[in-house]
């Protein structure tokens, strides 16, 4: 009889701790999953190790011509370590109405764009896409939060899956600002 209860009690203890890392949140950007622009799943835990940029971004927006400067910027820093990583939202004024394939063509034939692509998502709003919800929240990163403004924000994120800076739409990835931060983030 008491091996039946110390058993029930230790699956009982399984269940609870089960459940609580169940509905832990997620503890870093490698912890998500996301579809590429071809629609495949793609494990963010495959970037660990690297310095990723995360943008949401828009091929009808006054600010569609950073993807030449994203583009740069990842051919000068990839082989160090940087990855950037184009998540498409049409959150703004519809400034990304295209399909996956509409996206993919126009970032390729306008800008030649190497970097990772991924399917369109939601930044915010009712419908965000959980990374979005993640990498906005005070609670899971305090001092880079708060909601999406615009197309073209960028997180940088360290080669643990934190994110260690945020740069505002405006701010352009081959800004003193932006490459401060990346030399910073690929020194560690």
């Amino acid at each position: 009889m008491k091996l039946i209860i110390i058993i029930a009690s230790v699956l009982s203890l399984m269940t609870v701790v089960m459940t609580l890392f169940a509905d832990s949140p997620q503890k870093s950007v490698l912890d998500f999953t996301m579809k590429n622009i071809e629609g495949e799943d793609v494990p963010l835990s495959m970037y660990k190790g690297k310095v990723i940029m995360i943008v949401n971004v828009a091929s009808k927006c006054g600010l569609t011509p950073q993807y030449e400067g994203l583009q740069k910027l990842y051919e000068k820093y990839e082989e160090r370590g940087l990855i950037i990583l184009g998540f498409p939202a049409n959150n703004f004024n519809n400034q990304e109405p295209g399909t996956d394939e509409e996206i993919k063509g126009f970032c390729t034939k306008n800008y030649g764009v190497t970097f990772p692509m991924f399917s369109k998502i939601s930044v915010k709003g009712d419908d965000i896409d959980d990374l979005y919800t993640f990498l906005t929240s005070e609670k899971t990163n305090p001092g880079f939060s708060g909601e999406i403004a615009w197309n073209f924000n960028k997180f940088l994120i360290d080669r643990t899956g934190k994110v260690i800076y945020r740069f505002e739409p405006k701010v352009k990835p081959e800004s003193d600002e932006v490459i401060m931060a990346v030399e910073y983030a690929l020194s560690e």
